[in-house]
């Protein structure tokens, strides 16, 4: 039984991923590379994170809501801004155009994101002999991290490759990426600032990774047509 829930957990954490690339034309067009050169620019900038929270941060005696913390955590964040922006316009792609190129990239900074922090919990965990929904509600987690990753480098082509967008989305267009980039810490205040559990918090996530994607496809299809 325990073996099964771990399956169960991981499917519902790394499945997602695999169906998402199976079912778009990013199978079709052989994008596997680009999401692969993706994933390894994510652990870099992981590895990046970590030495500067070690460097930056105290340890906390507590689980309180650090304000001072949790707003250098948040300019530490960016960095993932910096990794992405990198594996969008520095590393060489094959001849894809630019919407299967985002889609790409988000893919494999998802599902690094994936690996590196659901993984080991969920062999460790999910294999007790205990039933925890916990692991469940991480693979929901991880679906919306997805949609949130995706939209992220939706909005983060239209920045730094989209040269001829419309001039009234532009601050929509930075908002927008300013709030997904920003999402771990917002999470993070309503976790332990506000006290939300956590059925709660993935609910928030879930719903706010859906608008987000609804608007960054709105956005992205508005700067695709032609200027008048």
């Amino acid at each position: 039984m325990t073996v099964f829930h771990f399956f169960n957990c991981a499917i519902l954490t790394f499945g997602p991923h695999a169906v998402y690339y199976s079912a778009t034309p990013l199978s079709e067009y052989d994008t596997l590379g680009t999401s692969v050169k993706a994933a390894l620019v994510y652990l870099g900038t992981a590895l990046v994170k970590l030495v500067c929270l070690a460097t930056f941060l105290k340890v906390s005696e507590n689980d309180s809501f650090d304000p001072y913390q949790e707003l250098l955590k948040a300019l530490i964040g960016f960095i993932d801004v910096a990794g992405l922006y990198f594996a969008l316009t520095q590393l060489t792609h094959r001849n894809i155009s630019q919407n299967h190129k985002f889609q790409a990239v988000g893919l494999g900074w998802a599902f690094a994101d994936s690996v590196l922090h659901r993984l080991a919990p969920l062999w460790v965990g999910a294999r007790g002999l205990e039933f925890t929904w916990d692991y469940v509600l991480q693979g929901i987690e991880a679906n919306a991290n997805l949609v949130l990753s995706i939209s992220l480098a939706a909005l983060g082509s239209l920045i730094w490759l989209r040269k001829n967008k419309p001039r009234t989305l532009i601050p929509i267009i930075y908002a927008c990426a300013g709030i997904v980039a920003t999402m771990p810490s917002i999470t993070s205040y309503l976790r332990r600032g506000l006290g939300w559990h956590l059925p709660k918090v993935v609910g928030f996530e879930l719903f706010t990774s859906l608008v987000m994607a609804f608007i960054s496809c709105q956005l992205f299809a508005a700067c695709q047509r032609p200027s008048s």
